[in-house]
């Protein structure tokens, strides 16, 4: 059994994007959509999201139910803290949704995830899903928020897609691949997309991402033409698990603070299971995860995602963990 399907660890979606951007009709599409989901919601400040008043039952309290069975909660308080208390009512529950205010770097939301025992040994990281206005986005290019939004999405939404050009539309998705090469990106409006695209989609899981694009790893798949790019490495071979720990260790001493996510599937000696990891910034987690199936090619998938990454550096660091 892997450990997102163990019952106990409840998956987080983390969902980001710059104001206007459509986040909070997707939130409300989320509360009102027949998933068969129980979701619990953290929001930033109740009273700027707008969530539908007609879901919200009794809004006195930080934590409240909605009408549709929902929890619903805001982040005044401590993000911890409410994670916590929201665990005492595990059994309303089976996801949890966070929505980051539009001006914030979600970064320290998703570290949450990592940093705190209790609530990394009862969460895990489903996916930060990030909202884009393809109208408006290119106004926001030089706003760190609007590009750290992009560079931490493992799913993006190009919304308000009937409000441009197919021309436009086109170059605005190539210039996202080109920060990052990893995301899934769906094209909307309105919001509108299938729940399993953003919900219960594991996205550390590298295998997804060539299911949607086999291309994903090749040499092409992202030339970089600014300082926010994506590096990936697949490699067959076994690796040194103490080389490899060393290796991203020493990484994330040295280039921390520009490493936006990392996230990879190891091949360990001696290892029968894969080893997954994904690291912020300065955070890293790493844990088995299911076995090799017999028939599966074992083979090494590592994407980092950040500013002013050295492709040749770090394949050849990579290269040298191999046994």
């Amino acid at each position: 059994m892997v450990a997102a399907d163990i019952p106990s660890s409840i998956p987080v979606t983390v969902l980001t994007g710059y104001l206007g951007a459509g986040k909070t009709t997707l939130l409300n599409r989320i509360l009102t959509y027949e998933h068969g989901k129980k979701v619990a919601v953290i929001v930033n400040e109740y009273g700027e999201v707008g969530i539908d008043n007609q879901l919200v039952i009794d809004a006195d309290e930080e934590i409240f139910e909605m009408n549709n069975g929902c929890i619903c909660c805001t982040v005044r308080g401590d993000l911890i803290r409410i994670i916590s208390n929201l665990m005492k009512r595990r059994n309303k529950f089976d996801h949890l949704v966070i929505e980051t205010t539009g001006l914030a770097d979600p970064a320290p939301v998703i570290q949450t995830f990592f940093m705190d025992e209790d609530v990394r040994s009862q969460t895990s990281l489903d996916a930060v899903v990030t909202v884009v206005d393809a109208k408006h986005i290119h106004q926001h290019w030089d706003a760190d928020e609007a590009i750290e939004q992009l560079a931490f999405a493992d799913v993006i939404l190009l919304n308000k897609q009937d409000l441009v050009t197919p021309e436009e539309l086109e170059a605005l998705e190539q210039r996202i691949r080109s920060m990052n090469a990893m995301a899934k990106i769906y094209r909307t409006q309105d919001a509108q997309v299938e729940m399993d695209s953003i919900l219960g989609v594991r996205a550390f899981d590298l295998s997804r991402a060539l299911e949607i694009d086999p291309n994903f790893l090749g040499e092409d798949a992202h030339e970089h033409d600014q300082t926010v790019g994506s590096v990936a490495i697949a490699s067959s071979g076994v690796l040194n698990f103490n080389k490899i720990n060393n290796w991203i260790e020493e990484i994330l001493r040295n280039q921390g603070a520009d490493i936006f996510r990392m996230k990879g599937i190891l091949n360990i000696e001696g290892e029968n299971n894969r080893f997954v990891f994904q690291g912020v910034h300065m955070l890293f987690d790493g844990r088995p995860d299911r076995p090799w199936k017999p028939n599966e090619t074992r083979k090494n998938e590592l994407v980092f995602i950040g500013r002013n990454l050295d492709e040749a550096q770090l394949k050849a660091g990579f290269k040298a963990c191999l046994i």
